[in-house]
Parts: C-alpha cells; sequence; structure tokens
C-alpha cells in the first residue's frame, strides 16, 4: 500500500465497470480488514449511480480517516514518577530497534530517557540496546543473561526514580503470540511494576511489522489481553508495508497507532498523524 494504494485502484477501474468482487479481495489485499472492506463496498453500493475509481478512493480515504485519530495522544512526563513504558511484540517486528527511536524521540524533545534491557533471554538483544543506548547517550539498566526481566524492570524503575528519570522504556522479549507461559511473563512484569505505582506500566505499546498484514491483527489482540495495549508502533512503512492493518486493529480493537517508523535510521520515526498517513503512505 505504500504510495501505491489508491493509486493502483485508480488504475485498476478506471474506464470500466468496477468489478465488485474484484474490489472486495483489493482492499482485503490492502489489510483493511473485511468489517471495513465490506463498509466501503455497502457505501458504493448504496450510491446507485455507476461508480468510478475516483468514487471507491474517496470513500475508501473518507472511511479510514473517521477510523483513525486524527493524531496520536502525546505520552507526556509524570509530575512526580518515571512514566513507564512496555515495549512487546513477537520476533522479527523491529522491537528493539523501535525501543531504541522511541527513546531517541523523547531525547530529542527533551526529556530524560532511561532504557531496560527486559529481553534477559537473548544476549544479542541485551547488546543491540546497549549499542543502541552508548549511541544516544542514554543510561541503560541490564541485568544477568536468562535473569527475571519482571525484577530487572522493578530495578529499573528505582534507579529511574531515583535519578528523576521522565521515561523508563522496556523492551521486552520477543514472544509468539499464542504462548500463554510467554504471555503470562508480561502479566508478571505488569505486577511487578504495579508495586511501585499502580498505574504501572504506563503505556504498553505493541510494535507490528506493516509488512505482516492480517496476522498483526491476532498479534494485537492476544498482546491486547495479556497486557491491555495503549498503542502501536508500526514498522517497516517505508518498504512493501500496506500500511491498512493499523486501520483494521483501530477498528476492531480500538487500539490506536502512536507512532511508525519510515526507514533504518534512528530520526525515521515519527508520532502518528492520520492525515499525512493517508496522504503519504496510502
Amino acid at each position: 500500500m505504500a504510495l501505491g494504494f489508491f493509486k493502483s485502484i485508480v488504475q485498476k477501474f478506471t474506464g470500466k465497470p468496477v468489478d465488485w468482487d474484484d474490489l472486495e479481495e483489493t482492499l482485503i489485499r490492502g489489510d483493511l480488514g473485511v468489517p471495513l472492506t465490506l463498509e466501503i463496498i455497502k457505501t458504493l453500493r448504496e450510491r446507485g449511480a455507476e461508480v468510478t475509481a475516483e468514487d471507491v478512493v474517496e470513500v475508501t480515504r473518507a472511511a479510514i480517516l473517521a477510523i483513525l485519530p486524527r493524531a496520536s495522544a502525546p505520552i507526556r512526563p509524570l509530575a512526580m514518577h518515571p512514566k513507564a513504558i512496555l515495549v512487546v511484540g513477537v520476533n522479527g517486528t523491529g522491537k528493539t530497534t523501535s525501543t531504541a527511536k522511541l527513546a531517541h524521540y523523547f531525547k530529542t524533545n527533551r526529556h530524560s530517557v532511561m532504557l531496560a534491557a527486559a529481553d534477559t533471554f537473548r544476549a544479542a538483544a541485551i547488546e543491540q540496546l546497549g549499542i543502541w543506548s552508548e549511541r544516544l547517550g542514554v543510561e541503560m539498566v541490564r541485568g544477568q543473561y536468562n535473569g527475571d526481566p519482571a525484577a530487572l524492570c522493578y530495578d529499573a524503575w528505582m534507579a529511574a526514580d531515583k535519578k528523576d528519570i521522565e521515561f523508563l522504556i522496556c523492551d521486552t522479549s520477543g514472544r509468539l503470540h499464542n504462548r500463554a507461559n510467554l504471555m503470562g511473563e508480561l502479566g508478571k512484569i505488569n505486577r511487578i511494576l504495579s508495586r511501585h505505582d499502580p498505574d504501572a506500566p504506563h503505556e504498553k505499546l505493541l510494535v507490528i511489522d506493516a509488512t505482516t498484514g492480517s496476522n498483526a491483527v491476532l498479534q494485537a489482540k492476544e498482546f491486547h489481553a495479556a497486557v491491555g495495549l495503549t498503542g502501536l508502533i508500526v514498522t517497516k512503512l517505508d518498504g512493501s508495508g500496506k500500511g491498512g492493518v493499523l486501520v483494521a486493529i483501530q477498528k476492531e480493537l480500538g487500539i490506536p497507532t502512536r507512532f511508525i517508523g519510515t526507514g533504518e535510521s534512528v530520526e525515521a520515526f515519527e508520532a502518528f498523524d492520520a492525515q499525512r498517513f493517508v496522504e503519504r503512505v496510502l
């Protein structure tokens, strides 16, 4: 869908009657999800007159903008204690890199940040986050390999609180969304952090890969059930990532996209804006 979804609709349906089955397949292939696809087709059919490619684009664009919040809710620091942010997701979505990008985003906006290497089951993840912490100039709390990630997050919060750090970002282990024991571990981190502050962790952000397609909706459902997600970080919107899945997740689960990654550099990361997303990515 990147820079081509609406263009492809125009090319496909210009100068000929819209084939409804073909249109349905096109919208679903764009990862918009079945419920939204059926709504768009229903709206178009109700127009009565012959539907053009421009009509399809107009209705689809309006339907997407009606679902997505106009702008992502900003993540602001707390008055007295660190704001704890859990970054979760399956392996391979760019979770650790997104954690670093989020830290850079806060630091660029003049906030203090501490990282917690809570992916204790992969030595490479600890090392990767350590490299990022040095590059970004932010402190990182690390524990022993195969250590208890919940205990690490607990200790990291105390360290951040002692140093008046505004944001504590915990990079958790990548886990399959259908593994109950691994998902239960996230619940343990939730419970342990809430001993410091009943509202902690204050943000729980799921990193999804835009190229994953409809499977990302299943991931979001399981992670939401485990920890109560407050938002998404959507990666790989610069390549073959279609992007429509974030619309499907918003519609089906009510989970907003908070940030998007549009490249490999640490600067290729921004707060989500619906209008800009539709104009630039779709």
